[in-house]
């Protein structure tokens, strides 16, 4: 049914809190590195409108309800990163990219990529061993726990990228060469939306 994993990792999670206004500015271009990497904005030389065929879905969180605590810095114990499975990829696809971020606060809480075109889904808490994570926002490569403050409402976009080809790059790449990297090569994107209430 789903392809062997060669082998796994669990996501080490920290939470990622809101940023300070000091780190605000490195957020914005971080901010807009996502935008051109979801397809808003995007140059048209890098490519033409991005197909959003991809279906991203998880057995534990549903489109526009609360990210479970589990997934955050609200967890009992030790957050972990969530299941996600995903359908719809194009043919011919060299690799699969995962961004995890909250748009309005310019904050990414995971990367991974160069991930099997033939993978379907990743496991709670777990990354194969042969794909790669990049740094969060907390300068971390792993799983980065939402941590929004009481009250406040933002969405956490969990992003699957159908990309031309592998990204090549190393383990703990830095966000902004993740994302170039990403918006050069992706072809088509699907997401799956929480929100912190």
């Amino acid at each position: 049914m789903f392809p062997v994993l060669p082998s796994l990792r669990t996501t080490a999670a920290h939470g990622v809190p809101r940023s300070s206004p000091g780190a605000r500015a490195g957020a914005v271009a971080v901010g807009a590195a996502l935008l051109a990497s979801t397809g808003c904005g995007v140059p048209s030389e890098l490519r033409g409108e991005m197909p959003t065929d991809i279906n991203v879905t998880s057995p534990m969180m549903q489109e526009g309800q609360p990210l479970p605590a589990a997934y955050s810095c609200e967890a009992d114990g030790e957050p972990v990163s969530p299941p996600l499975s995903w359908s719809g990829l194009p043919d011919d696809v060299g690799s699969i990219a995962l961004v995890v971020d909250d748009p309005s606060e310019a904050v990414v809480f995971w990367m991974v990529y160069d991930l099997d075109p033939q993978l379907v889904e990743l496991r709670q808490n777990t990354v194969p061993g042969d794909a790669r994570q990049g740094q969060n926002s907390a300068g971390e490569s792993s799983y980065g726990a939402p941590c929004p403050e009481e009250g406040d409402v933002h969405e956490f976009r969990f992003t699957v990228y159908a990309l031309e080809g592998n990204l090549d790059l190393p383990e703990g790449a830095s966000i902004d060469l993740t994302l170039e990297g990403i918006a050069e090569q992706a072809v088509a994107r699907g997401t799956l939306i929480t929100s912190s209430e």
